[in-house]
């Protein structure tokens, strides 16, 4: 395996809207909202507190936020998890994966570690889920205290999840202000087929 990373980041990264870091490094922060808890009667923001000013955005930053992205949950051995926007699928012989990721999170320590990891492709149901592997929502008693897991080789999944792939981690390295991870996929298992949680400008949607 390869890894070339040491831990540097951009300065502006260091600074980056929370929202936008740890939902993938592939997030935009173009988004009008700040959600943290998405019961009725929960918001406790307008506008993301964080948000760069919209006169001051990239138009790269506003390209980005304008890709809808599916939301996943990353976890491994440990356990350690993050919540990732930035996940690709890429068929052959092998399988692979590829996915931006935090490379100061606990997950990717966990997953350099391990040298394995499991991804789960979230729902509509799973939003305050995806905000608590975010660091944007309490987790009293640890990340994984609340919900049904199920117990992998490569790391916990949501028993309610529409499925997890098992991947082997092959290389990482920067990119861009995040880690590029490139792994092989191991093993698929796939339940009834679920709705997809999908983030897009700053929000969690849902198809219809």
């Amino acid at each position: 395996m390869e890894y070339r990373h040491d831990r540097k980041l951009h300065p502006h990264a260091r600074h980056a809207n929370l929202h936008d870091r740890f939902l993938g490094c592939a997030l935009g922060r173009g988004g009008t909202m700040f959600h943290v808890n998405h019961e009725p009667g929960a918001e406790i923001h307008h506008t993301d507190p964080f948000a760069v000013p919209a006169g001051q955005r990239s138009p790269v930053r506003r390209l980005r936020g304008r890709l809808a992205a599916p939301v996943t949950l990353w976890t491994a051995p440990g356990p350690a998890g993050l919540t990732v926007s930035s996940t690709l699928v890429a068929e052959g012989e092998p399988d692979r994966l590829l996915g931006l990721i935090d490379p100061e999170s606990d997950l990717w320590a966990a997953v350099e570690d391990a040298g394995r990891f499991a991804v789960a492709p979230l729902g509509p149901p799973h939003r305050q889920l995806a905000d608590r592997f975010a660091g944007l929502f309490p987790s009293p008693g640890g990340l994984f205290a609340t919900g049904p897991w199920t117990e992998t080789p490569y790391g916990p999944v949501p028993t309610d999840a529409g499925g997890w792939a098992g991947c082997r981690l092959d290389a990482a390295r920067e990119y861009g202000w995040g880690l590029l991870v490139e792994a092989t996929i191991e093993a698929v298992d796939l339940t009834e087929e679920t709705a997809p949680l999908l983030h897009y400008r700053g929000r969690y949607h849902e198809l219809t």
